[in-house]
């Protein structure tokens, strides 16, 4: 008798071990670090709580649970949830509880806080990898012919390169003609690409942070007139960790995170886009409210390399692509309030042209703006175009993905571009030293 009931135990604990695993859809996703937070994510199958246990890697002894949070399908059964009270500059393993049974995952689970350096030491190096334009093939609702996404083992390669964090620069993913117009397809889309096998690894011990651009904010250039934008922006909140969404109370994705001695500035160029078949008003992409915020952030930061991420390039001036040459009043008044500000260190990053290179402007009496654009991750590579600033030697028409590297003593930061292609291969690499971006004496 005692065999049968233990023999019965085994199994219901099996049944229910299982039970617990087909319940996880996609992740679970480290998403921003602070010195004593982190945020997580997680998206059930269907309605479901979750939880997550938390502990230093150097005190195992001693785990702590954050709240148990309800997912509901109106919110695509995600949650975010915060691990609190944490000790800076250290690293944590989790795991994963559904309905109270833990959900074994075959990778590694673990999160950061960063390090209270000020006033202490030389800023912590660190590394990022940033990249643009993930495409995830689902025949039904794709155009029909050849596949335009491919080679998702560029995760595998991200992955290996240990970054710190990974900042996703837009089209990261791909509404298509069944899903922008309906909540159930926005949700299917984000839930498809979410849920890719390969990215699942990446997911769970590297922290994201995104923006985007037309085609996870709507149709293909889409703009501030495209009529059902609260939805996706609602989608882009439910399934993005960032630190925040928005500013003065407005709605967008525009938010801020320092990492280390670097900050970093998330613009938002599809909210408050001007059409661009509007011929009776100046065109914008940020417009009045976020450019104030850019430049009034900038001015007050410090950082000796200040990153603004953008969905699409900000120094090319070929208007035959989706760019800041279709609004170039507010470009030129950006470069003229850093310059009037005497703003240093300012380097732009973005993606959306489906290939990668380095854009330089030269300004007399004044340092370079650098623009890295990198694209695509899985998506389909373009052909080659005009661009007057591009770097020579910097250009690439095949999948790819960047990294930052940002090393040295304060005062003395390098910070080297590194691009790869899918297997993980180094194509070419360019360093900035951060006395390069300061305005001559």
């Amino acid at each position: 008798m005692k065999k049968l009931k233990l023999s019965l135990l085994i199994v219901l604990s099996s049944v229910s071990f299982s039970f617990a695993q087909s319940l996880l859809q996609s992740g679970p996703l480290v998403g921003y670090s602070t010195m004593r937070e982190v945020c997580l994510w997680v998206q059930t199958t269907k309605e479901a709580k979750v939880k997550f246990s938390y502990w230093n890697v150097n005190d195992k002894a001693k785990k702590f649970f954050t709240n148990e949070v309800a997912t509901k399908a109106d919110e695509g059964f995600t949650a975010k949830i915060i691990c609190g009270n944490l000790d800076e500059g250290q690293t944590y393993n989790y795991e994963l509880f559904i309905n109270n049974k833990k959900v074994v995952r075959p990778y590694e689970l673990k999160f950061q806080t960063q390090k209270l350096w000020q006033w202490r030491s030389d800023p912590p190096n660190f590394s990022l990898v940033f990249g643009s334009c993930n495409y995830v093939n689902e025949p039904k609702y794709d155009r029909p012919g050849k596949p335009y996404g491919a080679n998702h083992e560029i995760f595998k390669s991200i992955l290996e390169k240990k970054p710190d964090l990974m900042i996703w620069l837009g089209d990261n993913f791909y509404y298509r003609e069944g899903d922008w117009d309906s909540w159930s397809g926005i949700l299917h889309r984000n839930t498809h690409t979410r849920s890719l096998p390969e990215l699942q690894p990446l997911w769970g011990s590297v922290h994201h942070y995104a923006i985007w651009d037309d085609h996870d904010f709507g149709p293909n250039d889409s703009d501030r007139g495209f009529w059902n934008k609260e939805r996706t922006f609602e989608a882009f909140k439910l399934f993005w960790p960032n630190p925040s969404f928005g500013i003065n109370g407005k709605p967008g994705i525009t938010t801020y995170f320092q990492w280390s001695d670097v900050e970093f500035f998330l613009l938002d160029d599809r909210y408050y886009k001007t059409p661009n078949d509007r011929s009776d008003e100046e065109k914008v992409i940020l417009g009045e409210n976020q450019f104030n915020w850019l430049i009034d952030n900038l001015s007050y930061s410090h950082a000796p390399f200040k990153v603004v991420a953008v969905g699409g390039q900000f120094l090319n001036s070929n208007t035959g692509t989706e760019n800041f040459s279709r609004a170039p009043k507010e470009r030129e008044r950006i470069l003229k309030a850093l310059e009037a500000n005497k703003i240093e260190g300012v380097i732009f990053i973005d993606g959306d042209i489906h290939r990668s290179e380095i854009s330089k402007l030269v300004r007399e009496n004044s340092y370079p703006i650098y623009d890295f654009t990198i694209s695509p991750f899985t998506a389909g590579p373009s052909k080659i175009s005009d661009n007057p600033f591009r770097i020579e030697n910097t250009v690439y028409a095949d999948r790819n993905f960047a990294r930052f590297e940002i090393t040295g003593a304060r005062k003395n930061r390098v910070l080297k571009c590194t691009l790869f292609d899918v297997n993980g291969k180094e194509i070419w690499n360019y360093p900035i030293n951060e006395n390069e971006l300061k305005y001559k004496k």
